[in-house]
């Protein structure tokens, strides 16, 4: 595994990120690990906005030089082990519908928008974004995936649109990736069954790019790099251009997700106790993880 380090192009202060810099191939990864529950709490989402914002500034500073982008692949992964990530904060969402609290939903909501579009269209420069799945890639985290313009996933990873069970239906990106990759039927059929959906198959459905072995995730992205990366600007103009023929923009992704909101405030008290069900499960599982991994770590 060619792991070549470098210094970093960016701060290195996050507190719910973790960085790494390729600097053979001008990777930069970045890891989630949220505090607590693996979902997109706020406070991640606002360091995610940041990092994105310090890339953008980091790029356009060598391309007003004319000098080589100090970044041409950003790699999204997971450090939490057992889950790539899990979605929206699911406890925040039912306080805010239990108080009809239209605009604090729509703020949440947009955050979540305001991160996943600039990776969706890779930050509007010669930029390949890819994410790593390990684990599983729920509602917002199977946004967060598919939006990367290519995919890599190891075999036992699970992708998820569980939002139907709740009566409801995912509001961030998902339809709007999903239409452009897939026909409407497949589309709806992922949406409104609530199934988990094996690596294997969304490979078949070209949801995802590569699937490899358990473990053997952080090398098949490091072997795409060392394949791709004399191409990288063949293919970042190609995803350009992909893009503009079929755009995903930022107003159609925001009338969405005010479609999600409207509909959120719908929900009832069947409804809510199904997310607190969920949050429990959640909660369980991640304890789980956790207990049995500085098990390991100690054994």
């Amino acid at each position: 595994m060619d792991r070549q380090a470098g210094v970093l192009p960016v701060a290195d202060d996050y507190r719910q990120l973790r960085l790494r810099y390729d600097s053979r191939h001008r990777a930069l990864w970045y890891y989630l690990l949220p505090r607590a529950r693996p979902c997109f709490n706020s406070d991640l989402l606002r360091e995610l906005r940041r990092f994105q914002t310090e890339v953008v500034q980091v790029n356009s500073s060598a391309l007003e030089r004319g000098t080589a982008l100090p970044i041409r692949y950003t790699v999204l992964a997971s450090g939490v082990r057992g889950v790539f990530n899990l979605g929206g904060d699911l406890e925040l969402f039912a306080r805010m519908i239990q108080k009809q609290d239209r605009d604090g939903l729509l703020s949440y909501a947009t955050e979540c928008i305001d991160v996943l579009y600039p990776n969706a269209v890779a930050f509007h420069q010669p930029v390949t974004t890819l994410s790593l799945v390990q684990g599983d890639a729920l509602a917002g985290g199977f946004e967060a995936a598919i939006s990367s313009n290519v995919v890599i996933a190891e075999r036992s990873a699970r992708f998820g649109l569980p939002e139907v069970l709740f009566n409801l239906i995912p509001g961030m990106g998902a339809y709007s990736f999903l239409i452009r990759r897939v026909s409407p039927d497949i589309a709806k059929e992922l949406i409104l069954s609530g199934e988990m959906i094996s690596a294997e198959r969304m490979r078949e459905l070209r949801l995802v790019d590569v699937v490899v072995d358990d473990g053997q995730g952080e090398a098949a992205v490091d072997d795409y790099l060392a394949q791709h990366f004399k191409r990288a600007n063949a293919h970042a103009a190609l995803d350009r251009v992909r893009n503009l023929v079929n755009p995903v923009t930022y107003d159609e992704l925001i009338a969405i997700t005010r479609i999600w909101v409207d509909a959120a405030l719908q929900l009832t008290g069947r409804d809510l106790r199904v997310i607190s069900q969920i949050v429990k499960a959640q909660d369980r599982c991640f304890v789980a993880n956790q207990a049995s991994r500085e098990l390991k770590a100690t054994s």
